[in-house]
Order: C-alpha cells, then sequence, then structure tokens
C-alpha cells in the first residue's frame, strides 16, 4: 500500500500498519549492519514550530542513516519567516521547492492538513499542537506489539494530560483498529480525555472507563502510558496546571502492584512523573520505546519516499 502523506491516526489501516512494523523490523536490521544509502540523493527538510529532541532527531538520523540528506530549521515560530508574518502554505511552498519530504512540527492543531493540501511532495505530521502525533502513536503500538507480543487483548492505562496530549489521543485511534482492547483513563479532572476520542471509541465498541486510582488500574494493566502534565498548554491557567501535577506518578510502590509482564511507557521527555528509581525496573519501557522512534521514522522515509 502506498503511503504518501502521513497527517493522523485514522489514516491507517491494520493491513498498513503491518507493513510499517515489517519494515521498521528491516530497518532494524539495516540500523545494526550501519546503515543504507537507499535514500541518496533525497533532501528531508525538518520544519520545527515548537521544541523537539527526540522527534525532530530521530528523524533526522532515520534520514541520514538511508544516505539522504537533511535540512532543517529550528524554532521556526521565531526564527524563520513566519516572524515576517509568513504564512505555513506559503512557507510549506517555497521548502518543497528544495526537499523531496517535509517534516512539520506546528502549535496549531490542523496544520498538517493545511500543509498537505498545498503540499505537492509529503508531508509527515510530527506533532500539531494538542492535535495529533501519528509517528509517535505507529512506534508506540509497534512497542506494545514487540515488548508484549501482541495488540488483539491487551488492556491499557493512559495516564496523566489526556485533555492536551496528542500522543494519547493519536494511541486511541491506533487503538480501535484492534480486537477486545481495554482502555482505563487516569487523569485529574482538569485534564481529563475529551469527549471526540470517547466517542471515537465507543463507535469502534472498544471498552473504556476513566478511573481515579492508579494503583487499583496498574494491578489490572498490560501496559501503563504515563505522560506529563504539560504546561505549556496551560497559558494563563496556573490555578489549573498546580492542581494537575503530581498528581499520578510512577515509583517503586507502584512497581510493586504491576503485573510482572507488564510495561511501563512514556513519550517523554518526563518531568517528574517517574521517578528515576523506576529506570532500572525491566518493566521500564520508554527508553526503548525512544529508540524504535528511529526504526519507525525511517520505514515511514523509505515508504514514502521510493514504495
Amino acid at each position: 500500500m502506498k503511503l504518501h502523506h502521513v497527517i493522523k491516526a485514522q489514516q491507517f489501516t491494520r493491513d498498513l500498519l503491518d507493513q510499517i512494523f515489517s519494515v521498521a523490523e528491516e530497518m532494524e536490521k539495516v540500523t545494526l549492519s550501519g546503515g543504507s544509502d537507499i535514500l541518496k540523493g533525497k533532501v528531508m527538510a525538518t520544519i520545527f514550530y515548537e521544541p523537539s529532541t527526540r522527534t525532530r532527531l530521530s528523524f533526522e538520523s532515520a534520514m541520514r542513516k538511508l544516505g539522504g540528506e537533511v535540512i532543517t530549521t529550528e524554532s521556526a515560530r521565531e526564527f524563520s519567516s513566519a516572524a515576517k508574518g509568513e504564512t505555513l502554505e506559503d512557507t510549506i511552498r517555497v521548502v518543497e521547492g528544495y526537499a523531496d519530504v517535509i517534516v512539520l512540527r506546528h502549535f496549531e492543531s490542523g496544520a498538517a492538513e493545511r500543509a498537505a493540501n498545498v503540499s505537492q511532495i509529503p508531508i509527515i505530521n510530527a506533532g500539531d499542537g494538542p492535535g495529533q502525533h501519528p509517528t509517535q502513536a505507529l512506534l508506540d503500538i509497534y512497542t506494545i506489539d514487540k515488548e508484549i507480543g501482541h495488540l488483539d487483548g491487551i488492556s491499557i492505562a493512559m495516564v496523566g494530560d489526556l485533555a492536551n496530549g496528542r500522543t494519547v489521543r493519536s494511541l486511541s485511534y491506533l487503538l480501535s483498529k484492534y480486537d477486545d482492547v481495554k482502555v482505563y483513563f487516569v487523569a485529574p479532572e482538569v485534564v481529563k480525555m475529551k469527549d471526540d476520542i470517547k466517542d471515537h471509541l465507543r463507535e469502534h465498541k472498544v471498552f473504556f472507563a476513566e478511573r481515579d486510582d492508579l494503583a487499583e488500574v496498574a494491578s489490572q494493566v498490560d501496559v501503563i502510558y504515563q505522560t506529563r502534565i504539560q504546561k505549556e498548554r496551560f497559558g494563563d491557567r496556573v490555578q489549573d496546571y498546580e492542581k494537575a501535577r503530581g498528581k499520578y506518578i510512577i515509583d517503586k510502590s507502584l512497581l510493586k502492584v504491576m503485573k510482572q509482564n507488564a510495561i511501563i511507557m512514556h513519550p517523554l521527555p518526563r518531568v517528574d512523573e517517574i521517578k528515576p528509581e523506576v529506570d532500572s525496573d525491566p518493566r521500564a519501557a520508554y527508553f526503548r520505546q525512544a529508540r524504535n522512534g528511529l526504526y519507525i521514522r525511517m520505514a515511514l522515509l523509505k515508504m514514502v519516499l521510493l514504495d
């Protein structure tokens, strides 16, 4: 199946997900063997209007490991022509003349779709405000499959800032492609999961429940997907931020009630919601999860540029 733009999680079928995962496994082998030159002569432009470490660097590393070249602008909101008032659409029309694929992170929901509407080359959404982060969701579900061994029948707790968390939104859409999945939302009142995601899960007959007690849920699930409370999304709502932060923390006491074969995931960066004492536990999968992002992004670049 041909991939062009990568905009939102809803665009993927189970068959396409299987295909992406198969290519990602190939890419892991390519990385271990020292890389490839299959994208030699291709150029990727990374345009990031918001800060990023893992997403930007893993995309740039992915392109270079496949023999391609990278042009980039970081903090584009302040240090590109956007600061002069240039529209996103005009930026895309210009940059597509320099590159073969554009990886875009933006502070507004729907920005990637706007970009795709005017672009002649593939657009890959690297996160658009509180909207979606489809490549993160792909690496997340790939990680679950690798770590747990299956996706049908899994149970997962999504914890933390679910209202503003584009990662959990995108992951929810992907999980709805699988059978007998159970989702537990554990969040402070001010950042509960929004109704559009809950409506989507109902429509696809995915079991979900909202819970307050993380320890109780942790004893039941295969995956705990922790997220940070995103201070930058609160604006001047300081009181709401203070109500939300620090309510749900993973520490050694929580490890004691978790299932032995369960895993802990986090899209990173973390602040204080997972204690460093947890890192040495084999169930702490978040750094392996981040590494999987390289393989998934290598797979996506190969598929949009060659297949």
